[in-house]
């Protein structure tokens, strides 16, 4: 899940994140519906009939974009104390759908479920911080739009002193589903190797509940995407960062394959963003401009 500071929104107490994760939680279905999404600025997308005309007509003829996302992972996608999505996605979400003369409806599910509901039909797309690898690509197209990294987080002064070459015997929380629940497994299988032992992985349907296990004391360390964890950070102020990010990937919209046109016209639509400065205008917005990539592609490269 490869899935960084912003305005008036990243001010939100933690408990407000907190109680928003609560409601995110689920089965992966998706069953549980929008909480509502953020809009751009008047002056930003507008459709692109060229784009339009290659969304399938089965997608199309609703004029919506249903979209699978787990909002809570702050500050990509998560609820606001309105009880609307709002984060990095969800901006570039509504942005692109624009592009393509639609709307977007973004739908809450756990993270685990969200590749899955797409493949079955449930969602058109999946926009949840997923990073592009090898294995997702094999099940699902991917349109890439941003870059992140691994990082972990301790408590205020490592108490425990960890490193990522020191987890072993240690508890380290991760949300379900993600690269960084898998990363903990085989960094836990290399501990046993070893005769060390393993790493307690505790993991989590949302990542709220990654970031409160650490802030309580029921985990010694917490792994997440590079701008999450910097997010948590400022949030929290309990909690630093060791170590720099690593394994950086791009981000990915996910897209079932037996969608004809429409990956190809997500990444134009990603494309006609980046080369109008919308893209840039939305992840200054959030504070991530650091992640930030210049050329959107379909099905990129990995390394893993």
């Amino acid at each position: 899940m490869f899935r960084p500071a912003g305005r008036a929104v990243l001010a939100l107490p933690i408990v407000l994140l907190i109680a928003a994760g609560c409601g995110a939680t689920g089965n992966g279905s998706g069953d549980s519906g929008s909480a509502g999404s953020s809009t751009t600025a008047d002056s930003g997308p507008g459709k692109n009939a060229a784009l339009a005309a290659m969304v399938p007509a089965d997608v199309a003829k609703d004029g919506k974009l249903t979209i699978g996302t787990d909002t809570t992972y702050a500050p990509s996608e998560f609820v606001d104390e309105n009880n609307k999505n709002v984060g990095m996605d969800i901006d570039l979400g509504d942005a692109v759908a624009k592009e393509l003369g639609l709307s977007a409806d973004f739908q809450t599910a756990s993270f685990d479920g969200i590749l899955a509901g797409l493949s079955a039909g449930k969602f058109e797309l999946a926009m949840s911080s997923f990073s592009v690898n090898t294995e997702r690509l094999q099940t699902v197209d991917m349109v890439s739009y941003f870059t992140a990294g691994t990082s972990m987080a301790v408590l205020k002064g490592n108490p425990g002193g960890l490193t990522l070459d020191t987890l072993c015997g240690h508890t380290v929380s991760a949300q379900k589903g993600t690269t960084q629940a898998d990363d903990l497994a085989a960094r836990s299988a290399k501990c046993t190797g070893d005769g060390k032992l393993a790493i307690t992985v505790s993991e989590f349907q949302a990542q709220t509940d990654v970031t409160l296990a650490l802030t309580s004391k029921r985990a010694e360390a917490m792994l997440a995407d590079s701008p999450v964890v910097d997010y948590a950070i400022k949030q929290t102020g309990q909690l630093e960062k060791v170590g720099n990010s690593y394994a950086n990937a791009p981000y990915g919209i996910g897209v079932a394959k037996n969608k004809g046109d429409l990956a190809k016209a997500v990444q134009g639509a990603m494309q006609a963003l980046i080369d109008d400065g919308t893209y840039k205008k939305i992840l200054d917005k959030w504070g991530v401009g650091a992640g930030a990539v210049t050329k959107s592609e379909l099905n990129p490269q990995t390394s893993g």
